[in-house]
């Protein structure tokens, strides 16, 4: 079978297609033979060395992923050969075929793509656990999002608004501010892709307080961090929940000052680690998302598929910060 590895550490250039054999599923596990592979931004700091895992080289990056049984390990029960599944299983998803822990596994909702299916656990999965454990949303709260284009924004948009939520839409381009319309949002903010000065930041600032209106933001869902981080802080309610995703423009230095102003909380979002402790929650949240796709209220927006031997291309994109929705790589 074929892998698409990380032999060193490095960006998605020197990954290599390998030939390796396939593995065989153990006590607990299933074999899937993999059909989606979606990509995260996690996947891009793995191979850097720069993420809180550091898997043992050499590896497939890859954590979310959708297939099809092709066989079942020892005291396996619920799943058999040709279900269509699909997993979040950290990495391993850029390969032919992998071995799943049953317990990491659900099945394949009725008419949903594996495109989708492979880009719905890790983004949505995120969010919901986000907004409803970290940020206590509720019918009427203006939600802030930053970086709403992206797989992990669009989720928010799509949730804040099923939640009964107002949503504020932060991009850097006119073009994904359109995206985020589209996918619900209520108003959208522009802000600059160049480093602000203090003049800059204040003018961001006072263009989110405009958006959330006189209130505030109850929540603001930063995935993007860096610069962008205190002018949206600067804009919560009293109150708020500032909840901390992701760092693709850097980690933030946060004024503490603004918290006791404010008397909001700033709280981390930290979904992989919320999968492992929490495992009846996670599912029952699982088992919620699949029900809001039925029921139309979320659809992952896959706006690009690369082939295996592109997905270093894939990943590529992601780190640039180019990509709207959630890019796939597909076997």
């Amino acid at each position: 079978m074929k892998a698409l590895r990380t032999h060193a550490v490095g960006g998605p250039e020197t990954l290599t297609l390998d030939e390796i054999d396939a593995p065989t599923p153990g006590k607990g596990e299933v074999l899937v033979d993999v059909k989606a592979c979606a990509i995260n931004f996690p996947d891009t700091l793995m191979i850097r060395d720069l993420y809180q895992f550091k898997p043992e080289r050499p590896y497939a990056p890859g954590g979310e992923l959708a297939g099809i049984v092709s066989a079942v390990g020892e005291g396996v029960t619920g799943y058999a050969v040709d279900d269509r599944v699909m997993a979040g299983i950290g990495n391993g998803g850029l390969a032919e075929k992998v071995v799943v822990p049953a317990g990491r596994m659900f099945p394949v909702p009725e008419g949903v793509s594996f495109e989708k299916a492979a880009s719905l656990l890790m983004t949505y999965g995120t969010t919901i656990h986000g907004f409803k454990d970290r940020g206590h949303i509720k019918q009427g709260d203006t939600v802030l999002i930053l970086g709403a284009a992206g797989g992990v924004g669009l989720s928010a948009v799509e949730l804040a608004k099923a939640f009964g939520a107002r949503v504020v839409a932060a991009v850097s381009t006119e073009e994904k501010g359109q995206v985020a319309r589209n996918a619900g949002a209520d108003e959208v903010v522009i802000y600059p892709k160049d480093e602000m000065d203090k003049a800059a930041s204040k003018e961001l600032a006072n263009a989110f307080k405009a958006a959330c209106g006189p209130e505030g933001a109850n929540i603001v869902y930063d995935i993007v961090g860096g610069q962008y981080s205190e002018p949206a802080l600067r804009s919560i309610a009293w109150e708020g929940k500032f909840l901390v995703v992701g760092f693709p423009a850097g980690i933030a230095k946060m004024p503490l000052n603004l918290t006791l102003l404010k008397s909001c909380d700033i709280c981390g979002v930290f979904w992989g680690a919320f999968t492992a402790r929490e495992p009846v929650k996670f599912k029952a949240q699982v088992e919620e998302l699949f029900q809001l796709m039925k029921d139309g209220k979320i659809d992952p927006l896959v706006s690009e598929t690369f082939p295996l031997e592109r997905g270093g291309d894939a990943i590529a994109k992601l780190e640039s910060r180019q990509a709207v929705g959630k890019v796939v790589v597909t076997m």
